[in-house]
Order: structure tokens, then C-alpha cells, then sequence
């Protein structure tokens, strides 16, 4: 796992540098946008440093994209089938909280599955993503139980529970228990 973590940093590095360079940006307008030091989006883009959610998403949203769309590979070959081993995985290195991404790359659909693994006690804050703001989500739960934190309303899901909001209207995933908890997020990308 140790090596597969490796090569999806260094994906994630080679995408922020590619969404900067289509952009037309330097570091330091990416840093002044993002919110982001420049020495820290100079790291992430060498993969010398993994990004923690929060810090991407501020990354993604001056790049005009939201996560689904940063983790999305354009390049993929359209299979129907992605086998579990092959899903790419993420590890937030500060909450520990596991992002896979479900759904086949590159068949076009306008709807991406990730499965996520937030650990007892972590918590996920995000500013407002206006680039995610054309996009919906359902939010899934299986095990566990989850807060989120939608606009101004705090809403927990326990097994079975399915919450429909936009993205750009989510500021905060917690898990306040002693348990780990696990759930889907189904995404409406919007027009492609």
C-alpha cells in the first residue's frame, strides 16, 4: 500500500501542476487565490508533501475545479469495470479519513462514486468551493454515523441514512464517535 499511496501523490502533484500550467498561473498566483503558501503547493506538485483534504480543496477551488473533478484521470481508458485493487486511494494525512474513488475513469458519466473510511473523532472543515457549486451529492451512510455540516444546518446520519445536497454548500464532516464510520458519496457532475 505504502508504494500505491507514493505513485497517487505523485498524481496528485503532476494534476495540480497540469490545472496550474492549463490555468496560465504561477505558484505564487495559485498561493494568492488558494489561501496556500507557495512552499507548500511547490511541495505537493513534487509530491514531497501529501495534501491534507481541507488544503486541497482550497487548491481545487482557485483552480476553478472540485475534488471529483481533480481526482478524475482524463486520460483513463473507458472500462466498464474497475476492479477494487485498481481504485485509486487517497489518505488525508491529517485525519487519516480514506477517499476511493468507485466508479470506472473515463466512460464520461456524469456521476462519480467515491467510497470513504473517516476515522472515530476526525472532522473535515472546507471553505465555500464556488467551483463546486454546479455539482450535487448524495451522501450515503453504511456504518457508522456521521455530522455534516450543510450551509447553516448540522445534519447525522446513522446506517442506511442518505443526505442530497450541493457541494459547494458543505462545510464540515465529523465523526464525534469512538467508532469509524463509512459511506458513499454519489456526485452529479454537471455538464461535461
Amino acid at each position: 500500500m505504502e508504494n500505491h499511496d507514493e505513485q497517487f501523490e505523485a498524481v496528485v502533484g503532476e494534476r495540480v501542476k497540469a490545472l496550474r500550467a492549463e490555468r496560465g498561473l504561477t505558484l505564487d498566483q495559485l498561493a494568492e487565490l488558494s489561501g496556500v503558501s507557495r512552499a507548500m503547493i511547490s511541495r505537493v506538485e513534487r509530491a514531497e508533501a501529501s495534501p491534507t483534504a481541507a488544503l486541497l480543496a482550497r487548491i481545487c477551488s482557485a483552480l476553478g475545479v472540485s475534488l471529483s473533478v481533480f481526482f478524475a484521470t482524463d486520460n483513463a481508458p473507458a472500462m466498464p469495470l474497475v476492479r477494487r485493487d485498481d481504485q485509486p486511494v487517497w489518505r488525508d494525512p491529517e485525519t487519516g479519513y480514506l477517499r476511493r474513488v468507485v466508479a470506472p475513469q473515463g466512460t464520461g458519466a456524469r456521476v462519480d462514486v467515491v467510497e470513504v473510511e473517516f476515522p472515530a473523532g476526525a472532522e473535515v472543515a472546507f471553505e465555500g468551493q464556488q467551483a463546486s457549486r454546479t455539482q450535487w451529492q448524495h451522501v450515503w451512510q453504511f456504518e457508522g454515523e456521521m455530522e455534516l455540516l450543510v450551509g447553516e444546518d448540522v445534519h447525522t446520519l446513522r446506517p442506511g441514512d442518505c443526505l442530497y445536497m450541493n457541494v459547494g454548500d458543505v462545510h464540515a464532516f465529523r465523526n464525534r464517535t469512538d467508532k469509524p464510520a463509512r459511506y458513499a458519496v454519489i456526485i452529479d457532475l454537471g455538464p461535461r
